[in-house]
């Protein structure tokens, strides 16, 4: 990586923290204003990344000097206004950076120090696995199976043509796939050359899911036990440790869903001005670029928050100042009205106007609250109008975002969510109850999998007993994918499948606590929190109704996971409370039978909280292609065997095949695969000495409009998979070399 590419890699850091300080949340009473900042900040970097992908690919300008001025004008914008911001805060304060960071530190300090032994461990468990995360993602080179197919591929392509536009390819999933997380990448290949810091993207989502879900936590009432409990939960599941080393893809698109939550949730006490309204639309927009499946997750958030602006709109506004809200709260709409205000608020000191949140104009009184006079009818349907406005304003800004791409596979394929053969073989093609009923029972089985054979092989015989006796084949194709088989185990510590039985089960008892007794979870926020439950439920009711079951579904759920964290974290805070008030009782002499039971539950939910964070260890020591001890380990496996892990006896046949295609001088190479094959390597091993990509042109190809070379026009031709549909393609008198899984074709010497 030359010194130009290290300085540009920097470029996102320095504009994410410029931004966190130029929209950071001036009100007093926002919930934890220094998170709500990042999140504004990842959402705009991000946004911007991805716009900027769109806008050179159709200049055909995917070049590291266009990159270059985009990013140094960008970062340049930032700092120029987190310098304004600043300025403005410190003219009646006199406060500045230096002030500013020692403020934060502290606070930091001062939390440290008041936290109990309890949390301290949770802090400090949370933030030895994300470093050991980002020592993996740092040593390990991408080996993710998915990512060598099409994930990498795409990324090769896009850099050697200069452009966004679509290739002749075999493997449809190169174009038809949502390709945000890879215009992440994008950029980072443009830095730095090759593929070293790929797995800091994941990484970097991994870390934004746990400041977002710890937000969510604090807006729903929970405090600062709660909002670690949450974290907790999240941070130690195995699905979420492995591919925040990775260069999969569904822990971006599970952060952008949560940075969705966490706005959404400030629009059940605020009514959002422009800047939120574009923040909501253009997180949306990047979820539907990172992964489709992701938007089951935003629609209910959504439509959640648009309920929360119009009873806003109804009821008037809200009271300014957090006394205030809470009084209104209790005699105009009851407990049901969230009290968020002052729940876990860390943050840089504030002043000035808030860049994001609407003019204090826009705080009205409520009626009857004493703060003020009630609105007229008229202006309750003016916050209607408004509402509506800004729901419209949330879709084009998603639109602007994903439109491109849509526009590109509509193009393409004449369906904007592309060729049948993708439309048919993830959603559901069955929607009758009993079918989603089986749907639904099978992906639970693999999402709570567990060691324990005899449990997994019972519950699986009864799902398929029970699916036979309702009339529906547990294997049938319309609710399964491909010609996957129900059950597989999915305990073990595998990127691409492992279960999450403890936080799924801590997660589906939060929740149902959370429907029923709100109050009992979160005294504060009980009709938020409910709220947030019934989005959170009808999210995996919408998967499972939507998408099909595979071995690999627990990855498609991990946005759902990721909502659901906070149920977890808020319902365990809830029932350590309540030990603890139990233990007051006890001291004065008043013990109940509801506190021993009291007890023997925190008993189980303290187990289950050491079984997650040796999880965590385990899936970082042991875990699936990138671990840190046993064979294996990414410290003493070489860069070539480690890209290979998944399947090391192809390593030595890319390799070889690649030395005699190089040997023989070849320039325009043609390629023979199938749709799940490797092609990655291939970019890897016939780079040019100063790294500049090879002519790859695909021999057969799924896009209709797009046909494939004339084998006759290669130098030679390098292939995967079946031998017989490499040799119908290889000319006449070649020569075809094969070697189990690779092959290779040369012409006759000249």
């Amino acid at each position: 990586m030359s010194a130009a590419g290290s300085l540009l890699v920097a470029a996102p850091l320095v504009a994410v923290l410029s931004l966190a300080v130029a929209l950071r949340p001036a009100r007093p009473d926002t919930v934890a204003p220094l998170r709500l900042a990042v999140v504004r900040a990842a959402v705009v970097t991000g946004a911007f990344a991805v716009l900027t992908v769109e806008l050179l690919g159709a200049l055909r300008l995917l070049i590291l000097p266009a990159f270059a001025v985009a990013w140094l004008i960008f970062v340049a914008a930032t700092v120029t206004a987190a310098g304004w911001r600043r300025r403005r805060a410190a003219a009646p304060t006199g406060s500045g950076a230096a002030r500013d960071l020692a403020a934060v530190r502290a606070r930091l300090a001062d939390r440290w120090r008041t936290a109990g032994r309890g949390e301290r461990l949770l802090a400090g468990t949370v933030g030895g696995l994300v470093l050991v995360e980002l020592l993996i993602a740092l040593l390990a080179e991408p080996n993710n199976f998915d990512s060598q197919t099409y994930h990498l591929p795409k990324v090769e392509h896009w850099v050697a043509q200069g452009s966004l536009e679509f290739w002749p390819t075999a493997i449809h999933r190169q174009v038809t796939i949502p390709p945000g997380a890879e215009y992440l990448l994008l950029h980072l290949r443009l830095f730095t050359g090759g593929d070293a810091l790929h797995n800091l993207v994941q990484w970097a989502a991994g870390v934004g899911c746990l400041l977002a879900v710890a937000r969510i936590a604090a807006q729903l009432g929970g405090g600062r036990r709660a909002q670690l409990l949450t974290a907790f939960v999240l941070g130690t599941t195995p699905m979420v440790a492995l591919q925040a080393t990775s260069t999969q893809t569904d822990l971006v698109c599970a952060a952008w869903v949560a940075c969705v939550a966490t706005l959404a949730l400030d629009g059940l006490r605020r009514r959002a001005g422009v800047g939120t309204l574009l923040l909501l639309g253009a997180a949306t927009g990047l979820t539907a670029v990172t992964k489709t499946s992701g938007l089951i997750g935003v629609g209910p958030l959504l439509l959640l928050w648009g309920i929360g602006q119009l009873r806003l709109a109804y009821v008037g506004g809200i009271v300014r100042g957090a006394d205030r809200d809470r009084r209104a709260a209790a005699r105009v709409d009851g407990p049901a009205l969230p009290a968020l205000v002052g729940a876990g608020r860390v943050g840089l000191p504030t002043g000035g106007a808030d860049p994001v949140a609407p003019p204090a104009a826009d705080d009205v009184a409520r009626p009857g609250a004493g703060g003020g006079a009630p609105e007229p009818p008229g202006s309750r349907a003016g916050g209607v109008a408004r509402t509506v406005a800004g729901s419209v304003l949330v879709v084009l800004v998603a639109l602007l975002v994903v439109g491109p791409f849509l526009a590109r596979v509509q193009a393409e394929f004449g369906h904007p969510l592309g060729p049948p053969r993708l439309r048919e073989s993830i959603p559901m093609e069955r929607h009758d109850p009993p079918s989603i009923l089986v749907n639904a029972l099978r992906i639970g089985h693999t999402a709570l999998d567990t060691p324990l054979a005899p449990v997994r092989a019972g519950t699986a015989e009864a799902i398929m007993a029970g699916a036979r006796a309702i009339g529906v084949d547990p294997q049938d194709r319309a609710i399964t994918f491909g010609r996957e088989t129900f059950p597989v185990p999915s305990w073990y510590p595998d990127e691409d499948r492992v279960a999450f039985p403890l936080a799924g089960a801590l997660a589906l008892v939060g929740a149902a606590l959370a429907l029923a007794r709100p109050a009992q979870v979160s005294p504060t926020a009980a009709g938020a929190l409910r709220g947030y439950a019934i989005v959170v439920v009808t999210a995996v009711a919408l998967h499972t109704a939507m998408i099909k079951w595979q071995p690999w579904g627990n990855r498609l759920l991990l946005y759902a996971l990721v909502l659901a964290a906070p149920l977890a974290g808020l319902w365990l805070d809830s029932l350590f409370r309540r030990r603890l008030a139990s233990e007051s009782e006890s001291t004065s002499g008043s013990s109940s039978a509801s506190g021993r039971r009291r007890s023997v539950a925190v008993g189980l939910a303290v187990a289950m909280l050491a079984g997650s964070a040796l999880a965590g260890v385990l899936a970082l020591s042991y875990g699936f292609p990138r671990r840190l001890v046993g064979a294996g380990s990414v410290f003493t496996t070489s860069e070539w065997d480690t890209r290979f892990l998944r399947r090391p006896q192809w390593a030595d046949e890319f390799r070889t095949a690649a030395d005699a295609v190089r040997a023989s001088g070849a320039r325009r190479i043609g390629l023979v695969q199938q749709n799940d094959n490797w092609e990655y390597p291939w970019w890897l091993l016939l780079r040019d000495a100063d790294g500049r990509p090879p002519e790859l042109v695909a021999l057969q190809s799924v896009l209709p409009d797009r046909p494939p070379a004339d084998p006759a026009s290669t130098d030679a031709i390098v292939c995967t998979g079946t031998r017989k549909v490499c040799a119908d393609l290889v000319p006449a008198g070649w020569t075809l070399t094969w070697r189990g899984y690779v092959g290779y074709a040369l012409p006759p010497p000249r």
